[in-house]
């Protein structure tokens, strides 16, 4: 297995944050998995930055032409759709008489 070299990170906290960390028995591995599932939920478009820089708006500017930012209605989550009428749906009500459900489809 091979030794990787840990480095110490420090970041500023309000008071109310660190007297909430103080209270869990390791902080450093909370800290560690917080900041990993962060990282995992990243928007793949901006990488986090909440910006998009002027290619990626004319990519975004074509892409959106096909495609619209709405509200689930079984989650009520935003997500981007599809506007051609063969797109397909993340979430499938399962139909009297129709016990087969389709496998979920991931991108990864």
């Amino acid at each position: 297995m091979p030794n990787h070299k840990q480095s110490i990170v420090t970041f500023k906290a309000e008071g109310s944050l660190v007297e909430a960390l103080k209270t869990l028995p390791n902080r450093s591995e909370f800290i560690r998995a917080a900041i990993l599932a962060a990282l995992d939920n990243v928007c793949p478009l901006c990488q986090g930055t909440g910006l998009l820089t002027p290619e990626q708006k004319t990519h975004w500017a074509k892409f959106a032409e096909d495609h619209a930012v709405r509200e689930c209605g079984d989650c009520h989550e935003w997500h981007i759709v599809c506007c051609r009428p063969t797109a397909e749906r993340v979430h499938t009500r399962q139909r009297k008489g129709n016990p087969r459900r389709r496998p979920a489809r991931h991108p990864r």
